[in-house]
């Protein structure tokens, strides 16, 4: 019975604290399934062994019964023969036999207790070995989630360091700095190379006639009302010898749209203007 005192001691051990060790607990776990596993193989055998010396002694009773049997048949026969003395002797040798087979047969009994208390302490270690392996599973995928967690935590860790964030501030910074001047040193060159006044005029001259051009299409899909017609000046009549009346001259007032525009791009170029001073004190 002392393997399976040794292998209930290594089951009932806290296979938890395997975790904690300073070892692989993985490759520790692992072992120690293989050593309940080898001793459970030696717990076998040793079953093995206890049920075939039950099975001899069951055998050995079995025998000395049958040799008491053939010993009282030749009692038997030497009564038959008359010879009373023979008979005795035959008898005697059948009693040896008969208390041999009681004894063997209270060996076997026994014995075969025994053997069904190491059968069902077999399945019982048995039983607890398996549990031990999914158990070890078990530990094993908790170590493994652990890990994993671990270098999670220590990734995010080093995210978390301001360091890293202040380099990337500090980058933001310098390239906010890069874009100020590169549109410092556009602003500039437009003003010495009067690039400016151009682009506002060629702004001017782009949409100048947009809202002439609006109003053409919506008469042409009918949405607008047509052009109204033009007012012809009156012919000049000369009258013979008199002096010739004054041909009317053109007049130079611009009509109402052509104010509004010219009103609304001087407006455009003011808030340009201003727009350009507000960059230069920046």
């Amino acid at each position: 019975m002392g393997i399976f005192a040794r292998l209930a001691t290594l089951i009932k051990s806290n296979l938890n604290d395997l975790i904690s060790s300073s070892e692989d607990p993985e490759k520790m776990l692992n072992q120690v399934v293989i050593d309940m596993s080898n001793q459970l193989i030696e717990a076998k055998k040793q079953v093995a062994v206890s049920i075939a010396d039950e099975k001899r002694l069951a055998k050995q009773a079995e025998q000395e019964a049958a040799n008491a049997a053939e010993w009282e048949r030749r009692a038997m026969l030497a009564i038959k023969a008359g010879d009373d003395n023979l008979a005795k002797e035959a008898l005697a040798r059948k009693k040896e036999h008969d208390q041999l087979a009681a004894a063997y047969k209270d060996q076997w009994q026994k014995q075969k207790q025994a053997v069904e208390q190491l059968k069902t302490a077999l399945r019982l270690l048995n039983n607890k070995i398996e549990e031990a392996k999914r158990k070890k599973n078990v530990l094993i995928a908790r170590k493994k989630r652990a890990e994993a967690q671990k270098a999670i935590q220590e990734t995010l860790s080093g995210l978390n360091n301001a360091s890293a964030f202040e380099t990337f501030d500090r980058m933001a910074t310098k390239i906010d700095q890069i874009e100020a001047e590169a549109e410092a040193a556009g602003e500039l060159a437009e003003q010495y190379s009067g690039d400016t006044l151009a682009h506002r005029f060629g702004q001017l001259e782009a949409t100048a006639g947009a809202e002439d051009d609006l109003l053409a299409l919506k008469r042409k899909m009918g949405v607008a009302p047509p052009e109204p017609p033009k007012e012809t000046a009156p012919a000049q009549v000369r009258v013979a010898g008199g002096p010739a009346a004054p041909t009317a001259q053109p007049t130079n007032v611009p009509s109402q749209a052509e104010q509004d525009e010219l009103a609304a791009a001087l407006a455009e170029l003011e808030a340009e203007e201003q727009r350009e001073q507000a960059r230069m004190k920046r």
